[in-house]
Parts: structure tokens; sequence; C-alpha cells
């Protein structure tokens, strides 16, 4: 059996897409775009059977302002699904994006990227949980009301809140995946000890081969799949590899800045921001052979059951060589395929481990 015939009958899942901050500027994911990662086209052409898309709120909202526009996100999120109902649906369940496969369908599964729009509330949490909020990642780039954030140099809580601590109690008793990308170190133990379900990271690569705070350590790993887990591998270019990561955060903040100061001003500075894109691109960047490395790491360490893919598309600036986009998914299992793998062992990883949580 050749590659492409593999992933065409294993279920492929990308477990964090951030496409519904582009469904807010206005972006259609009915055609292929031009812009992003994502659309409904390229998710067919890639074989991508479900994807997780982000309700991300900034660390820099207040709580009122996060929980408005984690529900303005969501709403733009439906409109898309009732616009394309022939092609994607909802799904809140493994079960549910099962059978959607077997209709014909592709699934859209949502998870909450930053806790900051539940605020203090435990009958939000359990708000947004009927809305279709399946995991939640407990906070992003800032100390929140739940927990530390891996960003900051200084801890608010010394890792979970005594908020939090009734957070992870709630999110087991409603069967929501508790993700823990982007937590302090402290928080992610935290959450070990004080959840009675298995965990995820929905979007984290390895510390052991790309040196930064957002990945996890070889400890971690292994005491996340001891629990249960999933480490779900992220496509961000930075966090794969620590030599380009050298070269690419000075750049990346000029980009970010002129990117912002397009989007408010076009006409007046296009010429800057377009200047800063190239820069920027003109990185050579580690390839999608790189994210296998990443997998290869967590299957060395853990086995081949605590392993799967987070893409962070339309969340990053730009993805791995070979793998810009959510039609590039294939060139992994051809990887997996080249590399050794069996045919089972792929499907776990492409989709299968992820599932077995939900």
């Amino acid at each position: 059996m050749n590659y492409l015939e593999i992933h065409k009958k294993a279920f492929v899942l990308d477990s964090h897409c951030d496409t519904p901050l582009e469904l807010s500027r206005g972006a259609k994911i009915d055609k292929k775009r031009k812009e992003g990662h994502f659309d409904l086209t390229r998710m067919k052409e890639g074989g991508v059977d479900a994807v997780f898309f982000a309700i991300y709120t900034s660390g820099s909202l207040s709580p009122d302002q996060a929980t408005t526009r984690a529900l303005e996100l969501i709403a733009f999120t439906y409109d898309a699904l009732e616009e394309n109902y022939n092609k994607v649906s909802l799904a809140r369940s493994a079960q549910e994006a099962l059978f959607n496969k077997e209709s014909g369908l592709k699934s859209i599964f949502l998870g909450m990227e930053n806790g900051a729009p539940i605020q203090n509330n435990l009958s939000l949490l359990r708000l947004f949980n009927d809305l279709g909020i399946t995991y939640m990642t407990l906070c992003h780039s800032k100390d929140n009301q739940i927990c530390d954030s891996c960003a900051p140099k200084t801890e608010t809580w010394g890792g979970l809140s005594p908020f939090g601590k009734e957070v992870i109690k709630e999110m087991n008793k409603l069967d929501m995946l508790i993700d823990v990308s982007h937590i302090s170190d402290n928080s992610f133990y935290d959450v070990l000890k004080y959840s009675s379900k298995p965990v995820v990271a929905t979007h984290s690569c390895c510390r052991a081969l790309a040196n930064h705070p957002r990945n996890l350590t070889d400890q971690m790993i292994k005491d996340l799949a001891s629990n249960g887990g999933v480490v779900q591998i992220n496509f961000y270019p930075p966090f794969l590899d620590s030599d380009y990561a050298t070269k690419f955060w000075p750049l990346c903040d000029i980009f970010d800045e002129q990117l912002d100061l397009y989007r408010k001003f076009p006409r007046k500075h296009k010429e800057s921001f377009i200047e800063a894109r190239d820069n920027l691109f003109s990185i050579p960047r580690p390839s999608y052979k790189r994210v296998v490395d990443h997998i290869d790491h967590v299957v060395n360490l853990v086995g081949i059951e605590h392993v799967g893919l987070g893409s962070d598309f339309d969340g990053i600036e730009i993805g791995p060589e070979g793998l810009e986009s959510i039609d590039k998914f294939p060139i992994i299992t051809k990887e997996l395929v080249e590399r050794g793998y069996k045919k089972e062992d792929i499907e776990l990883i492409l989709g299968g481990n992820f599932l077995k949580l939900l």
C-alpha cells in the first residue's frame, strides 16, 4: 500500500487551526484562498478529515472584551459552516466526526485558545461547552485568572490559581479536554496533579530539539504520556528548529509591527509591509522532515500512542518548507512511510491517537 492509500484510509485530524481569525477579517473558506493556510478546497486536497478551529482571544483584552470576542469568533464559524453545509459540519465528538466522514463531509471542531473568556465563572465555561467548545487551552501568552503562561519571566500563581483548580475539576466533569500548550511548566504539573483524566498539548513541539518554553521537555512528555495524554506536533518553524529561530525572531517582530500597520492603513504601509514579509520569508526554513523528527522523538520517548498533528495554521506567519498549507498534509504520511512506520502506526499519528482522547 502506497502512502496516498494509507493517507486516504486514515482519519486525518489537525488539532489546532486559527482560521476563525481569518473569518473575522472577512475571509471565505468555500474557495481556495490566495492568503492563509486553510480553506475547504485545500482541506479536501490534503485529505484532512477534521480540523479544530481555535477560538483565540488575546491576553490584552479585558474579561468582558474577551468573552465578546470569543462569542463573535464562534458566530463567524457557525456562519461559515451554514454557508458550506454540504461540505462540512460541526463535530462535538469522535463519533460525530467519523459519521461525517462516512457521509462525505469534513468536520470542524471548536477549541478555545485562552480561558480568559470564561472570566471567573464556571457557568460561562459550561455555556461555551454547550456552544461546541471541545477543548480549552488554559491561557495564551500572558498569565490569566486560571494559570501562568510559559511566556512571562515571572509567574502570578506559581502554577494553577485557586480558580484554575476549580476549572480543571469542572472540565473533567464536562468531558472537555484540557490543553496544556502555552502554559508554564509549573502550571503543566499542576494540571497533571489535579486532572483525573488525560490531557493534551494541541500544538507543541519537543524542547530537546528546539529549546523554547512553548515546547515540552522530555520529562514533561513522559509524564503527559503516563497520564494517557497526547502531544500534537506544531508546524511553526521556530518551534521546530533553534538555529532557524535565532534568525527568525528579530525579523518576525518587524513583520508583526508592519502587518498591524498595513491592516490599519493599507495604502500608507503596503511597501514597508511587503519588505518586512519578504525579509522574513527569505530565511531558509526547516522542512516538513523536521516535523517528523519531532514525531520520531516523541515515539522514541513514550511510544506510538502519544503523538499527533496540530499545525497552528492561520496563526503562524509561515509553515515549514514543503508543508506551507493544509493541502500538503500527505507529505507527512509519505515521510512516515519512508522512515519505516507501519500503516496502523501512521493511522494513530494522523488522527487515531487524538480520537481516542475524544
